[in-house]
């Protein structure tokens, strides 16, 4: 009887192409909205916001990953899936979506050893779970702690302020939104639990907090 292997390496081309899948993929639930998709009138629940969300998670995710000694392309390959069905799923369903969404293209588009495809799904599956992150797999772990990290720092900051606009909010209550960034940064760094993934958690909170910090001395009304 054959061994499996359990080793695999997934190329750049084939990496691309699955970036694109996901791309398309969330393109095409903001189509059929009318069908029961999730999009919308916030820009970040556009296609094009939550691919650049992805990404995000993907670099943050694998650089997590080969610093932790986590299994990087299962990393990567379920980061690039993990949120593949937010447009059109709701949320407490999305992780169980995404990952059979994953499954179908892994089994399809590739040779892939059935257990990295397990691996990769489970990632995926369990990546909005809420309690102790040591319970999981490394990989899914690299994976949460990727997607924490993103809604925080200066990219978090500038979605909120972008928030401000839509909901016709004035800078003078950029400080309570500015605030939000930091106690969600916070809680992140509370809740990740790899070095690597602390060390940008720190040090995207002191990015906030000299924002914070800049507004307070220069918009007298705060």
């Amino acid at each position: 009887m054959g061994v499996e292997i359990t080793e695999t390496t997934v190329t750049d081309e084939e990496f691309e192409k699955m970036r694109s899948f996901v791309f398309e993929y969330l393109a095409a639930s903001v189509e059929k909205e009318d069908e029961g998709g999730r999009m919308r009138w916030y820009p970040w629940h556009s296609a094009e916001y939550r691919h650049n969300h992805i990404l995000n998670v993907v670099n943050l995710a694998t650089e997590i990953a080969e610093n932790e000694g986590a299994d990087v392309d299962v990393t990567r390959v379920g980061a690039i899936f993990h949120d593949v069905a937010k447009l059109e799923t709701d949320q407490e369903l999305h992780a169980e979506a995404g990952a059979r969404v994953a499954r179908e293209y892994l089994n399809a588009q590739g040779d892939y050893p059935e257990s990295f495809i397990d691996q990769v799904c489970r990632a995926i599956e369990y990546h909005s779970y809420q309690g102790d992150l040591t319970d999981l797999s490394l990989e899914a772990q690299c994976i949460i702690e990727a997607d924490l990290l993103d809604k925080i720092g200066a990219n978090g900051t500038a979605l909120m302020l972008l928030r401000m606009g839509y909901e016709a909010r004035t800078h003078m209550e950029a400080d309570e939104m500015v605030e939000r960034v930091l106690e969600r940064g916070l809680e992140a760094a509370a809740r990740v639990r790899s070095d690597t993934a602390e060390s940008i958690a720190h040090r995207r909170l002191k990015r906030v907090k000299w924002f914070s910090e800049w507004l307070e001395d220069e918009i007298a009304g705060l």
